[in-house]
Protein backbone atom coordinates (compact mmCIF):
# COMPACT_ATOMS: atom_id res chain seq x y z
CA UNK A 1 0.00 0.00 0.00
CA UNK A 2 1.22 3.50 -0.84
CA UNK A 3 2.30 5.36 2.31
CA UNK A 4 0.47 8.58 3.14
CA UNK A 5 2.12 11.85 4.22
CA UNK A 6 0.82 15.41 4.39
CA UNK A 7 1.47 18.99 5.43
CA UNK A 8 -1.12 20.76 7.56
CA UNK A 9 -1.57 24.52 7.90
CA UNK A 10 -4.04 27.36 7.42
CA UNK A 11 -3.91 28.85 4.87
CA UNK A 12 -2.16 26.11 2.93
CA UNK A 13 -2.62 27.01 -0.73
CA UNK A 14 0.84 28.59 -0.96
CA UNK A 15 2.74 25.53 0.31
CA UNK A 16 5.59 24.08 -1.73
CA UNK A 17 5.81 20.94 0.42
CA UNK A 18 3.83 18.57 -1.87
CA UNK A 19 6.05 19.56 -4.80
CA UNK A 20 9.24 19.17 -2.76
CA UNK A 21 8.35 15.79 -1.29
CA UNK A 22 6.98 14.59 -4.61
CA UNK A 23 10.34 15.33 -6.21
CA UNK A 24 12.15 13.64 -3.32
CA UNK A 25 9.95 10.53 -3.64
CA UNK A 26 10.55 10.37 -7.38
CA UNK A 27 14.31 10.70 -6.96
CA UNK A 28 14.56 8.06 -4.21
CA UNK A 29 11.87 5.77 -5.68
CA UNK A 30 9.70 5.79 -2.57
CA UNK A 31 6.14 4.45 -2.75
CA UNK A 32 4.39 7.36 -1.06
CA UNK A 33 1.94 10.19 -1.67
CA UNK A 34 2.13 13.62 -0.05
CA UNK A 35 -0.85 15.98 0.15
CA UNK A 36 -1.78 19.33 1.71
CA UNK A 37 -4.45 19.65 4.41
CA UNK A 38 -6.01 22.96 5.39
CA UNK A 39 -6.71 22.48 9.08
CA UNK A 40 -9.65 24.11 10.83
CA UNK A 41 -8.82 26.98 13.17
CA UNK A 42 -11.77 26.30 15.45
CA UNK A 43 -12.80 24.65 17.67
CA UNK A 44 -9.62 24.16 19.71
CA UNK A 45 -9.69 20.38 19.34
CA UNK A 46 -10.05 20.52 15.54
CA UNK A 47 -6.32 20.20 14.91
CA UNK A 48 -5.93 17.12 17.09
CA UNK A 49 -9.03 15.56 15.53
CA UNK A 50 -7.67 16.13 12.01
CA UNK A 51 -4.32 14.56 12.90
CA UNK A 52 -5.98 11.53 14.50
CA UNK A 53 -8.25 11.07 11.48
CA UNK A 54 -5.21 11.16 9.21
CA UNK A 55 -3.46 8.54 11.33
CA UNK A 56 -6.57 6.37 11.41
CA UNK A 57 -6.66 6.48 7.59
CA UNK A 58 -3.10 5.13 7.45
CA UNK A 59 -1.06 8.33 7.62
CA UNK A 60 2.63 7.82 8.40
CA UNK A 61 3.85 11.36 8.96
CA UNK A 62 3.03 15.05 8.76
CA UNK A 63 4.76 18.36 8.33
CA UNK A 64 3.25 21.20 10.33
CA UNK A 65 3.23 24.86 9.34
CA UNK A 66 1.58 28.02 10.66
CA UNK A 67 -0.47 28.37 12.75
CA UNK A 68 -0.37 24.82 14.12
CA UNK A 69 3.23 24.30 15.31
CA UNK A 70 2.32 24.95 18.94
CA UNK A 71 -0.71 22.69 18.78
CA UNK A 72 1.43 19.93 17.28
CA UNK A 73 3.82 20.35 20.20
CA UNK A 74 0.92 20.03 22.64
CA UNK A 75 -0.44 16.74 21.24
CA UNK A 76 2.92 14.97 20.84
CA UNK A 77 3.69 11.93 22.99
CA UNK A 78 7.43 12.26 22.43
CA UNK A 79 9.48 15.33 21.45
CA UNK A 80 13.09 15.83 20.47
CA UNK A 81 15.32 18.21 22.42
CA UNK A 82 15.15 20.65 19.51
CA UNK A 83 11.36 20.61 19.58
CA UNK A 84 11.33 21.04 23.36
CA UNK A 85 13.54 24.10 23.17
CA UNK A 86 11.59 25.63 20.28
CA UNK A 87 8.28 24.88 21.96
CA UNK A 88 7.11 24.14 18.44
CA UNK A 89 6.96 21.19 16.05
CA UNK A 90 7.31 21.13 12.27
CA UNK A 91 7.33 17.37 11.68
CA UNK A 92 5.55 14.37 13.19
CA UNK A 93 5.63 10.67 12.59
CA UNK A 94 3.17 8.13 13.86
CA UNK A 95 4.49 4.92 15.40
CA UNK A 96 2.61 2.30 17.41
CA UNK A 97 -0.18 4.70 18.27
CA UNK A 98 2.23 7.42 19.40
CA UNK A 99 2.97 10.85 17.95
CA UNK A 100 6.72 11.51 17.76
CA UNK A 101 7.60 15.15 17.14
CA UNK A 102 10.62 16.99 15.74
CA UNK A 103 11.72 20.45 14.69
CA UNK A 104 14.06 20.47 11.69
CA UNK A 105 13.97 24.20 10.93
CA UNK A 106 17.29 24.98 12.60
CA UNK A 107 19.09 22.00 11.06
CA UNK A 108 17.81 23.00 7.63
CA UNK A 109 18.97 26.57 8.14
CA UNK A 110 22.48 25.60 9.24
CA UNK A 111 22.85 23.17 6.34
CA UNK A 112 21.75 25.80 3.84
CA UNK A 113 24.24 28.31 5.22
CA UNK A 114 27.20 25.96 5.62
CA UNK A 115 26.74 23.53 2.72
CA UNK A 116 24.74 25.32 0.04
CA UNK A 117 26.15 28.80 0.62
CA UNK A 118 29.56 27.45 1.61
CA UNK A 119 29.80 29.62 4.73
CA UNK A 120 31.05 27.71 7.80
CA UNK A 121 29.85 29.28 11.05
CA UNK A 122 32.74 28.09 13.23
CA UNK A 123 34.60 31.00 14.75
CA UNK A 124 32.19 33.60 13.34
CA UNK A 125 30.06 36.28 15.03
CA UNK A 126 26.37 35.52 14.52
CA UNK A 127 23.37 37.77 15.15
CA UNK A 128 19.80 36.46 15.25
CA UNK A 129 16.99 39.01 15.10
CA UNK A 130 13.94 37.87 17.07
CA UNK A 131 13.32 35.44 19.91
CA UNK A 132 10.19 33.65 18.70
CA UNK A 133 9.73 30.10 17.52
CA UNK A 134 11.95 30.48 14.46
CA UNK A 135 14.86 31.73 16.56
CA UNK A 136 14.32 29.08 19.25
CA UNK A 137 14.36 26.33 16.64
CA UNK A 138 17.72 27.56 15.35
CA UNK A 139 19.60 27.88 18.63
CA UNK A 140 20.88 24.36 19.25
CA UNK A 141 21.93 23.70 15.62
CA UNK A 142 23.62 27.11 15.50
CA UNK A 143 25.54 26.54 18.73
CA UNK A 144 26.56 23.09 17.47
CA UNK A 145 28.22 24.87 14.53
CA UNK A 146 30.63 26.47 17.06
CA UNK A 147 30.37 30.22 16.40
CA UNK A 148 32.76 32.48 18.29
CA UNK A 149 29.79 34.47 19.57
CA UNK A 150 26.04 34.39 19.07
CA UNK A 151 23.72 37.26 19.97
CA UNK A 152 19.92 37.28 20.10
CA UNK A 153 18.41 40.75 19.60
CA UNK A 154 14.74 41.20 20.45
CA UNK A 155 12.33 44.02 21.27
CA UNK A 156 11.46 42.23 24.52
CA UNK A 157 14.90 41.91 26.09
CA UNK A 158 13.55 39.83 28.97
CA UNK A 159 12.28 37.20 26.53
CA UNK A 160 15.62 37.07 24.76
CA UNK A 161 17.58 36.78 28.00
CA UNK A 162 15.34 34.00 29.27
CA UNK A 163 16.03 32.09 26.08
CA UNK A 164 19.77 32.69 26.32
CA UNK A 165 19.79 31.52 29.95
CA UNK A 166 18.01 28.33 28.97
CA UNK A 167 20.73 27.18 26.55
CA UNK A 168 23.66 29.42 27.46
CA UNK A 169 25.69 26.46 28.73
CA UNK A 170 25.81 25.10 25.15
CA UNK A 171 27.94 27.93 23.81
CA UNK A 172 28.77 31.66 23.74
CA UNK A 173 25.25 33.07 23.67
CA UNK A 174 23.90 36.38 24.94
CA UNK A 175 20.80 38.51 24.42
CA UNK A 176 20.22 42.22 23.99
CA UNK A 177 17.74 44.82 22.78
CA UNK A 178 17.92 46.36 19.33
CA UNK A 179 19.20 49.59 20.83
CA UNK A 180 22.28 47.78 22.16
CA UNK A 181 23.43 46.71 18.70
CA UNK A 182 24.99 50.06 17.81
CA UNK A 183 27.86 49.36 20.20
CA UNK A 184 28.38 45.69 19.31
CA UNK A 185 30.28 46.01 16.04
CA UNK A 186 29.90 43.95 12.89
CA UNK A 187 28.65 40.40 12.58
CA UNK A 188 29.69 37.80 10.01
CA UNK A 189 26.14 36.44 9.77
CA UNK A 190 22.88 38.29 10.46
CA UNK A 191 19.69 36.22 10.37
CA UNK A 192 16.26 37.83 10.32
CA UNK A 193 14.06 35.45 12.30
CA UNK A 194 11.34 38.04 12.95
CA UNK A 195 8.00 38.14 11.15
CA UNK A 196 8.61 41.70 9.93
CA UNK A 197 9.23 40.76 6.30
CA UNK A 198 5.88 39.01 6.05
CA UNK A 199 4.25 42.42 6.34
CA UNK A 200 6.88 44.36 4.41
CA UNK A 201 8.37 45.89 7.56
CA UNK A 202 11.95 46.24 8.71
CA UNK A 203 13.22 45.15 12.14
CA UNK A 204 14.95 48.08 13.89
CA UNK A 205 18.48 46.94 13.17
CA UNK A 206 21.28 49.47 12.56
CA UNK A 207 23.17 49.07 9.25
CA UNK A 208 26.49 48.98 11.08
CA UNK A 209 25.85 45.40 12.30
CA UNK A 210 26.47 44.12 8.76
CA UNK A 211 29.93 43.15 7.57
CA UNK A 212 30.47 43.70 3.82
CA UNK A 213 32.28 40.36 3.69
CA UNK A 214 29.52 38.68 5.68
CA UNK A 215 26.06 37.26 5.01
CA UNK A 216 22.50 38.48 5.56
CA UNK A 217 19.91 35.69 5.69
CA UNK A 218 16.16 36.21 5.52
CA UNK A 219 13.97 33.33 6.73
CA UNK A 220 11.06 34.47 4.54
CA UNK A 221 11.35 33.22 0.96
CA UNK A 222 9.98 33.99 -2.48
CA UNK A 223 9.59 37.70 -1.70
CA UNK A 224 12.67 38.93 -3.61
CA UNK A 225 14.51 41.71 -1.77
CA UNK A 226 12.70 42.19 1.54
CA UNK A 227 13.31 45.43 3.48
CA UNK A 228 15.86 43.52 5.60
CA UNK A 229 17.81 42.24 2.60
CA UNK A 230 17.64 45.65 0.91
CA UNK A 231 19.10 47.22 4.06
CA UNK A 232 21.91 44.65 3.97
CA UNK A 233 22.56 45.26 0.27
CA UNK A 234 22.70 49.01 0.84
CA UNK A 235 25.18 48.37 3.66
CA UNK A 236 27.44 46.66 1.15
CA UNK A 237 26.86 43.04 2.20
CA UNK A 238 28.30 40.69 -0.39
CA UNK A 239 26.06 37.66 0.22
CA UNK A 240 22.30 37.86 0.79
CA UNK A 241 19.97 34.86 0.83
CA UNK A 242 16.37 34.02 1.57
CA UNK A 243 14.90 30.93 3.21
CA UNK A 244 14.16 28.75 0.20
CA UNK A 245 17.26 26.64 0.86
CA UNK A 246 16.23 26.21 4.49
CA UNK A 247 12.74 25.17 3.35
CA UNK A 248 14.12 22.42 1.14
CA UNK A 249 16.81 21.27 3.57
CA UNK A 250 14.41 20.92 6.50
CA UNK A 251 12.08 18.97 4.19
CA UNK A 252 14.95 16.65 3.32
CA UNK A 253 15.64 16.07 7.02
CA UNK A 254 12.00 15.13 7.60
CA UNK A 255 12.00 12.87 4.54
CA UNK A 256 15.08 11.05 5.83
CA UNK A 257 13.52 10.75 9.30
CA UNK A 258 10.40 9.19 7.78
CA UNK A 259 11.89 7.08 4.98
CA UNK A 260 15.48 6.36 6.01
CA UNK A 261 16.98 7.90 2.87
CA UNK A 262 18.15 11.47 2.38
CA UNK A 263 17.31 12.98 -1.01
CA UNK A 264 19.49 15.37 -2.99
CA UNK A 265 18.42 18.98 -2.58
CA UNK A 266 20.34 21.13 -5.07
CA UNK A 267 18.03 20.68 -8.05
CA UNK A 268 14.92 21.31 -5.93
CA UNK A 269 16.41 24.49 -4.44
CA UNK A 270 17.30 25.74 -7.92
CA UNK A 271 13.78 25.03 -9.11
CA UNK A 272 12.18 27.06 -6.31
CA UNK A 273 14.66 29.93 -6.12
CA UNK A 274 13.42 33.43 -6.93
CA UNK A 275 16.11 35.90 -8.01
CA UNK A 276 16.85 38.48 -5.30
CA UNK A 277 16.79 41.64 -7.40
Amino acid sequence: MTDQYAVIGNPIGHTKSPLIHGLFAEETQQDMVYTAIEGLLEPDEAFADTVRAFVAAGGKGMNVTAPFKLKAFAIADERSERAELAGAVNAMKFEDGRIVAENFDGIGLVRDIEVNLGLPMAGKRVLILGAGGAARGALLPFLSARPAEMVIANRDVTKGRALAAKVGARGPLLACGYGDLEAMGRFDLVVNATSASLTGELPPVPPRVFSPEGTAYELAYGKRLTPFLRLARNAGVRTVADGVGMLVEQAAEAFDWWRGVRPQTRAVIDRLTVALD
